[in-house]
């Protein structure tokens, strides 16, 4: 078949999607509508003047300005491409190669991957391993004596096992020691509540299309005032374009779906305790079929970490070998652990409602008898 006669369908779609990727991300019907309308390429650009972020219509300006801001609870907003592109955008501006910066051992890769691009000196904070993974926020504070770091960051919640750290308390550290302190919240922007001032840090960092019912990539930074000359900081030559930026970041369907979702997630940010209750009786009811939760317990987010003994015991003998949980799964409807995993693996309970996460109870039940 030839390029010119592929049509192209998701393998996911309409199935109870448990991938941590892609849960907070589904679009709204409001955004599937936006997508067609502002598919094209630089559809959002008839009437920009040269500012993304200045554009009246569609009211992006108003977004970004105004409404996104308070959302993040920052004193200025930006979009970017992606949570790794506001990660390393700050990093640019506010350090110099050699300077040293301070992460978490459960740090998202691209975090790592950004701080090397800057050409940075990385310190990681090691969690405390098996079974919780725990990371110890005080622990920041020597290392910050050690090594006189130019920044320092938090992921909140950690994409693997979905901990929350003591971001507050890192806030009053880095104050204390007078140092930036970054918090990546790509898992936690736009899935529950969260507040950059109020957890003292200089940065907030979100994922459109990890966590804010947006198509992809695009992601969002917040920022103290007092870092816009450094971040902000516009080009010699095209005085309307920010360096950071490289001009322009996410347009057309990227920033119009994430417009479009964006009351609707200002609105479930408000049931996020309703989505920890679902996914600590998950993994209560998970933990009774032999199947353990690692991470923090009680639990504190949707994304969750599991560790499946009679699982990997199976794979062991089984005609597919480690693929036959996932062939299972696929037949039940059922998405989001990767093929291959059978030991351990991560779901989140957001996108799910109560009764498909029974369905996906009684199907491991079943592949746990067989």
């Amino acid at each position: 078949m030839s390029l010119e006669q592929m049509v192209y369908t998701r393998p996911n779609k309409d199935r109870i999607n448990l991938n941590p990727l892609q849960t907070g991300g589904i679009l709204t019907p409001e955004a599937r509508k936006v997508l067609v309308e502002f598919g094209d390429g630089y559809s959002v650009c008839d009437y920009c003047n040269g500012r993304l972020d200045q554009i009246d219509e569609p009211p992006i300006r108003k977004f970004v300005y105004d409404q996104l801001p308070k959302f993040l609870g920052s004193d200025i907003a930006r979009i970017t491409g992606g949570a790794r592109d506001g990660i390393f955008a700050v990093l640019h501006a506010i350090t110099k190669p050699g300077d040293t910066i301070i992460v978490d051992g459960n740090k998202h890769y691209s975090t790592y991957v950004a701080a090397e691009r800057a050409g940075l000196n990385i310190i990681q904070v090691p969690n405390s391993g098996h079974p919780e993974f725990k990371i110890n926020v005080r622990d920041y504070e020597k290392l910050i004596k050690e090594h006189k770091p130019a920044v320092i960051l938090l992921t909140y919640p950690d994409g693997s096992y979905g901990n929350l750290p003591d971001a507050r308390t890192l806030g009053e550290i880095a104050l204390r020691n007078n140092v930036p302190y970054i918090v990546n919240g790509a898992y936690a922007v736009g899935r529950m509540p969260i507040d950059m001032n109020s957890l003292g840090a200089d940065f907030i960092i979100g994922s459109g299309h990890k966590s804010m019912a947006s198509s992809g990539p695009i992601g969002v930074v917040g920022m103290k005032k007092k870092w816009e000359e450094k971040v902000l900081r516009v080009s010699s030559c095209y005085k309307s374009k920010e360096l950071e930026a490289l001009g322009c970041t996410a347009r057309g369907a990227s920033i119009m779906t994430m417009m479009a979702s964006f009351p609707y997630v200002r609105k479930r940010v408000a049931d996020w305790k309703k989505q920890v209750e679902k996914a600590r009786w998950f993994s209560e009811e998970m933990e009774k079929l032999g199947i353990i939760q690692l991470g923090e317990k009680p639990h504190n987010h949707d994304l969750m970490f599991f560790e499946a003994p009679g699982l990997f015991e199976a794979s062991q003998t089984h005609k597919r070998g480690r693929f036959f949980l996932y062939d299972e799964l696929q037949k039940n409807n059922i998405w989001g652990i990767k093929p291959g995993l059978t030991k351990q693996f991560k779901i989140s309970t957001f996108s799910a409602s109560k009764e498909e996460l029974e369905k996906v109870l009684g199907v491991f039940k079943e592949i746990l008898k067989k």
